[in-house]
């Protein structure tokens, strides 16, 4: 069988990153979105989501470069001079390391954002992390146990096999990155430990703000047996506070109301949903 949720991240982050997300869920083939709690337009967002009962929401835990749900005055080895979290995520990973404290802060963090996503009421359909941050061992800890008291059931582990890129695009060669492999493994490991559902596979990390018609079909038409997150980044205008430079929101939301795309998931019989609506 092939499963497939296709979700949005930065659900909450601006009134055109929402708008998106209605329009690709109801005229599209968008089926879950992933709430930053604490972002501007998150209480627009809340609205839209109660109205789109087949919308599956998650929780998109803020730990780089965005808003902090606790104030920055708690939090003064995550944030910087603006009250936004730390960008620097490499020197951040490593303060996590070597200071307590910064662990003790990000801990708090999580739950509060955790706590603020529980007060919705919203079913909790997944979790994951702005910038896949929630990769690094010593923060994957800490949302396996901190997710727990909030009934957390399915992680994002981005794995993605560069077989299916070359396959959906050939002549397709990747950008020169760090290699977070090992990390993502780890953490499929331990989410599987803990009995959480994880994908297979992940499609959206290389093509991250270039997820396009085109290639969103051709992936769609290649899809694998078993359980694939495709994520995306959709808004219907770019101009807001905390965009990604260089990123095709429109583009992005184009993909996910296609007609070719959605012909796509019909012909290779996809079955969408979002994580809870998985079995393990």
């Amino acid at each position: 069988m092939k499963r497939l949720v296709v979700t949005a991240d930065d659900f909450g982050l601006s009134l055109e990153v929402n708008e998106a997300v209605e329009q690709a869920h109801r005229d599209g083939i968008l089926s879950a979105a992933s709430l930053m709690v604490s972002a501007p337009a998150a209480a627009d967002a809340l609205v839209r989501a109660r109205r789109l009962p087949g919308l599956r929401v998650g929780l998109h835990l803020v730990l780089v470069e965005a808003w902090p749900t606790l104030p920055a005055a708690e939090l003064p080895d995550l944030t910087d001079a603006r009250g936004l979290m730390r960008r620097d995520m490499e020197r951040f990973g490593l303060d996590l390391a070597l200071k307590p404290a910064a662990r003790r802060q990000l801990a708090a963090e999580i739950r509060a954002q955790f706590e603020a996503f529980r007060i919705t009421g919203l079913p909790l359909d997944h979790v994951n992390a702005h910038k896949h941050f929630h990769i690094h061992p010593l923060i994957a800890g800490l949302v396996l146990r901190i997710g727990r008291d909030y009934g957390m059931r399915a992680i994002r582990v981005p794995r993605e096999p560069r077989e299916i890129l070359r396959r959906a695009e050939p002549g397709f060669r990747p950008r020169a990155a760090l290699d977070t492999a090992p990390w993502a493994a780890l953490l499929a490991v331990r989410a599987r430990q803990a009995g959480l559902v994880i994908p297979d596979r992940t499609l959206g990390l290389a093509w991250s703000g270039a997820m396009t018609p085109d290639r969103v079909a051709a992936l769609l038409d290649i899809l694998p047996d078993g359980l694939t997150e495709l994520y995306t980044h959709p808004a219907t205008a770019g101009g807001f506070e905390g965009e990604a430079p260089g990123y095709a929101y429109a583009a992005e939301r184009d993909a996910l109301v296609d007609a070719r795309v959605r012909a796509a998931v019909q012909r290779v019989r996809a079955v969408l949903g979002g994580f809870s609506d998985v079995t393990h």
